[in-house]
């Protein structure tokens, strides 16, 4: 464990735990409904899309989309690797509060479909009248998860001391406190 430093990338691990910085990644995931997914071609280009989602209390992020849409093909080729970042775009410039994500996407087993069809639809502020049938067999549409891996949580700017130069550090998080954490 140790202080965020260049020699780690500016990733604190001290904090893990910390109870304060648990509750900050339990209300930076409920208080937003919105998550950029980043996947990756096999070939190695990048591709980002803003998603709708919703979250269990496992940490397990929930979206649907197109099986054709480019970042589900690259799940699908890529062994699922993905990363995600959940923020809030409307605060004060120099105030970043994001989570982040690394881990394994897959479509959602046939059998909880509608479970986390439910998920979804409990976050969604408008009326959607959709049912298991729209995600699965000959759909065009399905529902995929990622199961975290790591996460991380903004941490403090440092001053490096020489004139105006600040870095961002994040917080390595334990996902396990995550999961546990009541706020879920």
């Amino acid at each position: 464990m140790e202080p965020a430093n260049p020699a780690n990338g500016w990733v604190n691990t001290v904090d893990a735990k910390n109870p304060e910085v648990i509750a900050k990644a339990s209300r930076i995931i409920a208080d937003n409904i919105y998550c950029t997914l980043s996947t990756c071609s096999p070939d190695g280009i990048p591709w980002v899309s803003p998603l709708f989602f919703a979250y269990d209390r496992h940490c397990n992020i929930y979206w649907s989309s197109a099986i054709l849409s480019k970042h589900s093909q690259n799940i699908y080729n890529n062994h699922g690797r993905v990363a995600i970042a959940i923020f809030a775009s409307n605060v004060s410039e120099g105030t970043p509060e994001g989570l982040y994500f690394y881990g394994i996407a897959s479509e959602v087993k046939p059998e909880e479909t509608e479970k986390v069809m439910q998920l979804l639809m409990n976050r969604t502020r408008i009326k959607v009248h959709r049912t298991p049938a729209d995600y699965l067999n000959d759909s065009p549409r399905r529902i995929y998860q990622c199961q975290p891996q790591q996460a991380w949580v903004t941490g403090q700017r440092v001053s490096l001391g020489c004139g105006n130069v600040l870095v961002d550090t994040k917080i390595q998080i334990s996902l396990s406190e995550l999961r546990n954490s009541k706020l879920l």
